[in-house]
């Protein structure tokens, strides 16, 4: 069962502001099909000069409140890059990717669609580990 991958139509190169770019992966995450329960909040966290492009830091920090625990006993985060080619015309859209706390997997939006999963794995192995020390 192939699920239709969502995505949003990313701004052109020549469009991008840092505000733009968290704009816009927020509109991103509200096509995720994450449970309610999930809460998240994001932020701008660095800009990185490389040869060809520019490449703009963003983290998405993840969690579940609940009555019982209003602050959590753990986060999960997502990184997000969005990618301003050198190169390319600025006419053309950024691109952008995704990796996982404590992974090192690279996901971009066209192909692939988010699994809330991914959030309880790393959220679990976090508590399981706090339990241990």
């Amino acid at each position: 069962n192939k699920s239709i991958i969502k995505n949003i139509q990313w701004i052109t190169g020549n469009n991008f502001t840092v505000e733009r770019g968290q704009q816009q992966i927020e509109e991103y995450i509200s096509t995720w099909d994450v449970h309610i329960s999930w809460l998240h909040w994001s932020e701008f966290l660095q800009e990185e000069e490389l040869k060809h492009s520019k490449r703009y830091h963003y983290r998405v920090c993840w969690s579940v409140p609940t009555r019982r625990k209003p602050i959590p006993r753990a986060t999960a985060s997502v990184y997000f890059f969005i990618e301003i080619s050198k190169i390319k015309p600025a006419t053309s859209p950024v691109e952008v990717f995704f990796t996982l706390e404590s992974s090192r997997l690279i996901h971009r939006p066209e192909q692939h669609s988010f699994r809330e999963k991914w959030l309880k794995d790393i959220i679990e192995s976090k508590i399981v580990l706090m339990e241990r020390l």
